[in-house]
């Protein structure tokens, strides 16, 4: 995994990037990550390109042997854009503009504004294309950051209206598909829709899909005009983009179709504090953060990957300046998350960034350097870590053990229609991937339909819409299945199906849910060491109730080698229910101590110890914050 650091040239004094160059390639890095936020200084005024600055900044870095990956600088148009064509912001769910003074302020539906995206990435492509040092690009930068998919404005309308004309041909058929005889919803043309915002309650749900899938559509359109103009123009280079933490906008199978690298930007102390995790696993993992946040994304995303090809475009080195609270990475830190994305298969890990900016939004949120310029805590161990994974050397690539099957529209639904107060998908997922991260396990993601050939067990955690290529993939791959509740409750246009849930998945399971009922906290079904929790599907069964709880009510269906939850999966059920897959399958499970976690490769096994304290592995004690590499 070659190693290297986000580098703002812009930001400093020419005079000083020769020393930077320098102690980048000291340090072991590999590779800069520049341009992504550039316009302005690229193009100050409309037509008129300055590229000298440019040009000597990637001379000084490919002088020192250093890789450049160059981005296209659309994240950020320029004052002068906006104010030619004020109407290419995106407007909020309220219908407020989102204007000008930071960043991400464009409506992804806007044709004035993509054609200029186009503009500025043909120039950029045009200048560098052909550089020796330019061996990759990335595309925009972070899709859907500070919530910017959705817009609400006439863009979006008149585009969103096209993209059904498109999908339903005609305006019966969406009728029809969406159920608007109920409220007297019913359209009379394309042209009569409106966006699913500013209803007096809640839109109908088959309208918000329909306006949720839209919206990753116009991201990946977007998307694909850039990379269709750097193939063009720079062939053989790699394309990447930067895919977020949690964040489920829009469809990244479908983005990673589209790129040859699919990076991701990985905070695990900022994510730790800003998502939902309890308050005692905010303070047990403040310095450390939680130990399945990077893993799960990196699994995620090399899931959603094409040809399994994946990269760490940012990785936080201190405290992040967005989080409720920011604290320092704890010491080793910063070195075990760099191996630990190795492990899991990633060929670039990127620094974020090279030195903290003393001015402007992100002041606050710390470098490999001081503001000074002075070395922070953070660039030893990137050296540390340029050393120990050059001994490393191959490692292999993770072993096939257990699969999650996941779909960004299951995260759509269950956040239209929830039921229950945070009963989500993605959520779902995350809790499924730790249970089977305790138990020692490898954990790769799968969309709906993907072969699942190689894999001892699979976990379908919240899937409402399962497309008939689902149910072909599971019946053929021999593996231990368990499915979570909600799975194959919707059709493809958010409507219960004709046969009640599972629907299709009747072919594998014989149930069919008649009632389904979310539950508050205090509603509790307890069994034996187990608890069913926040969901419970009611179901007429031609199979074995596995678990039931002392109040006779059925926690887990089994027929032969599939096994249905009638409780959320989540806590204590989660884990008998994974546990008891795990063992069916035959998979080597075992029940790791709080904070440890494994990966198993093609050339041994790594350890890792998050805390909170010293850890047992294979006799010997391995520190917090520490890990191990046990070659095979």
């Amino acid at each position: 995994m070659k190693l290297g650091v986000c580098y703002y040239p812009e930001h400093w004094p020419e005079e000083r990037w020769p020393t930077d160059a320098r102690m980048m390639r000291e340090t072991g890095l590999k590779c800069v990550r520049i341009g992504e936020f550039a316009w302005s200084r690229i193009e100050p005024e409309p037509g008129r390109f300055e590229w000298d600055w440019l040009d000597r900044a990637i001379d000084v870095l490919a002088s020192e042997g250093l890789e450049i990956i160059l981005g296209t600088p659309t994240a950020t148009p320029p004052k002068w854009l906006v104010d030619a064509m004020p109407d290419m912001v995106a407007l909020d769910r309220q219908g407020r503009p989102r204007g000008f003074g930071s960043r991400r302020h464009y409506c992804f539906s806007h044709d004035g504004y993509r054609e200029e995206a186009k503009r500025i990435t043909r120039a950029v492509a045009e200048r560098y294309g052909q550089h020796p040092a330019v061996v990759s690009w990335q595309t925009d930068n972070e899709y859907g950051c500070h919530d910017t998919v959705q817009s609400f404005s006439p863009a979006a309308r008149e585009a969103f209206r096209v993209w059904l004309a498109e999908r339903y041909g005609s305006i019966q058929a969406l009728n029809e598909a969406w159920g608007n005889v109920f409220w007297s919803m019913e359209y009379r043309s394309f042209d009569a829709i409106e966006l699913p915002n500013l209803t007096v309650t809640e839109a109908n749900p088959s309208h918000w899909l329909a306006f949720r899938r839209f919206s990753s559509d116009q991201v990946l359109r977007f998307n694909q005009a850039q990379v269709d103009i750097l193939r063009g123009r720079s062939p053989g280079r790699d394309i990447t983009h930067n895919a977020m933490g949690f964040y489920t906008g829009y469809d990244h199978f479908a983005l990673g179709e589209q790129l040859d690298v699919l990076g991701w930007d990985s905070y695990p102390l900022g994510f730790l504090e800003m998502f939902r995790f309890s308050d005692s696993d905010k303070i047990e993992y403040a310095r450390t953060g939680h130990p399945d946040i990077a893993a799960f994304h990196h699994d995620l995303y090399r899931g959603c990957a094409k040809d399994g090809r994946w990269s760490v475009l940012e990785q936080q080195p201190g405290p992040v300046n967005w989080a409720r609270y920011n604290p320092a990475p704890l010491d080793g830190m910063v070195h075990l998350w760099t191996v630990e994305a190795a492990a899991h298969g990633a060929e670039m890990l990127c620094y974020f960034r090279w030195r903290q900016a003393p001015f402007a939004q992100e002041q606050m949120h710390a470098g490999l350097l001081r503001p000074d310029g002075e070395p922070g805590p953070a660039l030893a161990e990137a050296g540390q870590s340029a050393e120990a994974l050059a001994a490393l050397g191959d490692i292999g690539k993770p072993v096939r053990q257990a699969a999650i099957v996941f779909a960004y529209d299951a995260e759509w639904i269950t956040q239209i229609q929830p039921q229950g107060e945070g009963l989500s998908a993605l959520w779902a997922a995350f809790d499924c991937y730790s249970a089977l991260r305790e138990l020692g396990l490898n954990v790769d993601f799968v969309p709906p339909g993907a072969s699942l050939e190689g894999y001892a067990l699979v976990v379908v955690p919240c899937l409402p819409h399962v497309p008939e290529a689902s149910i072909a993939a599971l019946r053929g791959s021999g593996a231990q299945v368990v499915i979570g509740p909600r799975s194959g409750s919707k059709t493809a246009e958010l409507t219960i199906p004709d046969a009640l849930a599972p629907g299709a998945l009747r072919e594998v399971i014989p149930l069919r849910v008649v009632r389904s009922e979310s539950l508050r906290p205090g509603l509790v079904h307890r069994g034996d060491g187990w608890e069913l929790t926040r969901w419970l599907d009611h179901a007429e069964v031609d199979a074995e109730a596995e678990l039931v709880s002392d109040d006779g009510v059925a926690a887990c269906w089994r027929s032969g080698r599939f096994r249905y939850a009638a409780g959320w999966l989540t806590g204590s059920l989660l884990r008998q229910i994974v546990g008891r897959g795990a063992e069916d399958s035959g998979l080597e499970a075992i029940s790791l101590s709080r904070g440890l976690r494994k990966v198993t490769t093609g050339r041994g096994v790594f350890w890792f110890n998050y805390g909170p304290g010293q850890a047992e592995v294979d006799g010997e004690q391995l520190g917090r914050a520490c890990w191990r590499f046990v070659p095979t």
